[in-house]
């Protein structure tokens, strides 16, 4: 192989001119022949006992050029992407210019190259953080958890639904005179309030009384799930059957003796107390470090390659259809009931791969910057915890991770940390974002 030229034709954009010599050609086209040798058929020959000069001759001189080209153009284009210290972000577009048994081959290989990014004031960014006070309402809300799982139901025989209470209906659908489908249900509970059916459904079954037959009229949403329903009006005819509420009990030490570790109410405030606070402030610590990485991403000024992006919603799709999986449903099934197709669904994930890519190029390129560099003794450290977790060793977790991508990761939470520590929290930032 030889590089030839490589020249810079646009930004991110690079153009190589490799050739392959006539020896190294010729050795790829025997090869090719020979994995191809017991499948050649010839009349008057025997399967798979056609000499190549003879193949050659019934099929052309060029019929084992591609395969054979095929097999070069992987190490070869390695080799000189290697030769140039190129960082390639997408598989190079590859043209064969020439093809000559005397001269050998010549490739053009239009290669699209990682971006380099310039970042400044990487250092000292400015973010909020405040800490939410926890006050006595946020450890009631805490309490009543506890009131309601121990909640008494009390049926209810003398008064009509109201609001929060727990009701038994039937109900049938009806786009004017006619059924549709799903819309029937038997003996169904609801609580009211809950937002469970479609908006209005259950403000109407307010001020009934058990027994009572009566017509519910709603319109389904624009954006209702099911296209064909949407926006149309609708009548469930419905039947109250059962009404009941959840009587709370007082919080006492006694109920927190049962239904906690706890001996008393106050012992077991303080406790809420205490783990709603460190709750507060990992959410605090949490949304600084968001606003910082916000931060530096706005400092993001430069031409990155749109594949870029496409490869990191392709990864966030696959990720989410796998999510999907694990509960039983495939993306086309999804894509019924959301009404969308594969390009608006690719587009909702935009915005987020926008973001993360121009992050982790800055990243990286503060980890070069700050010539963060990973310890051998940590790397072991960081594959030991993986291997741990997942009850294997550290050699088959190598095995399953590029260890050289896992390392640029490390560099990249190195760098994290390091724009975090040296951030300011100035509160007022936030301020005159509202402003």
């Amino acid at each position: 192989m030889s590089l030839k030229s490589s020249n810079k034709t646009d930004v991110n954009t690079t153009e190589l001119v490799i050739s392959i010599d006539a020896d190294a050609f010729e050795a790829a086209v025997e090869k090719e022949y020979q994995r191809q040798k017991k499948n050649i058929q010839i009349r008057g020959f025997r399967k798979g006992k056609v000499s190549r000069k003879l193949a050659e001759r019934e099929f052309g001189e060029g019929a084992f050029y591609e395969g054979a080209i095929n097999s070069l153009l992987g190490p070869e284009i390695d080799a000189a992407v290697k030769e140039t210290g190129l960082v390639l972000v997408d598989r190079p577009n590859v043209e064969v210019t020439s093809i000559d048994k005397a001269q050998g081959v010549e490739l053009k290989a239009v290669c699209v190259t990682k971006p380099e990014i310039e970042i400044a004031d990487y250092k000292g960014i400015k973010a909020p953080k405040e800490v939410k006070e926890i006050t006595e309402e946020d450890i009631d809300k805490q309490i009543d958890i506890i009131r309601k799982k121990n909640a008494r139901i009390v049926s209810v025989e003398d008064r009509a639904a109201q609001l929060d209470d727990e009701v038994i209906i039937d109900f049938e659908g009806f786009f004017g005179d006619e059924a549709f489908e799903g819309g029937k249900g038997e003996d169904h509970p609801l609580r009211l309030g809950s937002g469970q059916f479609i908006p209005g459904f259950e403000d109407q079954i307010v001020g009934h009384n058990i027994g009572d037959e009566f017509d519910v009229n709603v319109k389904f949403p624009e954006d209702y799930q099911m296209t064909d329903y949407a926006g149309k009006d609708a009548t469930f005819k419905c039947k109250l059957k059962a009404i009941s509420y959840e009587e709370l009990p007082e919080i006492n030490d006694d109920l927190v003796k049962d239904a906690t570790e706890f001996e008393t109410v106050a012992e077991y405030k303080d406790d809420i107390k205490t783990k709603l606070e460190e709750a507060a402030t990992q959410q605090a610590e949490s949304g600084f470090e968001n606003a910082v990485m916000e931060a530096l991403i706005s400092k993001v000024d430069a031409p990155i390659p749109n594949c870029m992006y496409e490869q990191r919603i392709d990864s966030l799709m696959r990720s989410f259809e796998q999510q999907l999986q694990q509960q039983g449903m495939d993306i086309k099934l999804y894509f019924q009931y959301t009404g969308m197709d594969m390009d608006s669904f690719r587009e909702t994930y935009r915005d987020r791969a926008v973001n993360e890519v121009k992050l982790r190029l800055a990243l990286e390129k503060i980890a070069d910057l700050e010539n963060i560099q990973i310890s051998d003794e940590e790397l072991n450290n960081s594959l030991g915890e993986i291997a741990a977790a997942n009850n294997i060793d550290v050699e088959t977790v190598k095995r399953f991770i590029p260890v050289e991508d896992y390392i640029t990761d490390l560099r990249v939470q190195k760098a994290i940390e390091l724009v975090k520590e040296n951030a300011v929290v100035d509160n007022t930032v936030a301020e005159e974002k509202a402003e």
